[in-house]
């Protein structure tokens, strides 16, 4: 059963890749749209500088692909040492299923209506995932 805690991490490794891929079929059109209407884009090198440039949905998927490289983070981290210690139960599983699940519909949300408080409210929740495989795994830390 303990292998099983990593099968999250493929999953949200995926989805970083399936956002990777949709980042740059969608950039690279409004790329060559932008430099067709005379924008040296060597000029928006800088990240900061980018913001407004491409239509938004060119930017929210952007967005969310950066999104998936920040609180997941904790997420790959808490689980390996779920995994690692050999603390896998019914309870982390189904909490990491469903940081899964609600970082995924936080990704479709994003990428296309992205209505802010949907978008919060899945973040949130999947903070709610996160935080109880992260509580219960400090908890169980500091019993033994």
């Amino acid at each position: 059963m303990n292998d099983l805690i990593l099968q999250p991490i493929l999953f949200m490794g995926f989805l970083s890749l399936l956002m990777m891929l949709l980042m740059y079929i969608t950039r690279i059109p409004a790329s060559k749209t932008l430099e067709a209407e005379g924008v040296d884009l060597q000029q928006l090198s800088h990240p900061a500088q980018l913001g407004g440039v491409f239509p938004s949905k060119v930017e929210r998927v952007a967005d969310n692909y950066n999104h998936l490289w920040e609180q997941p983070t904790l997420f790959y981290a808490v689980v390996l040492v779920i995994w690692a210690l050999g603390h896998t139960d019914t309870v982390h599983l189904y909490a990491a299923w469903a940081y899964c699940a609600l970082r995924f519909a936080h990704s479709l949300v994003q990428i296309t209506i992205n209505h802010v408080w949907v978008r919060f409210s899945l973040f949130i929740l999947s903070w709610a995932a996160l935080a109880t495989m992260l509580i219960r795994e400090i908890a169980t830390a500091l019993s033994q």
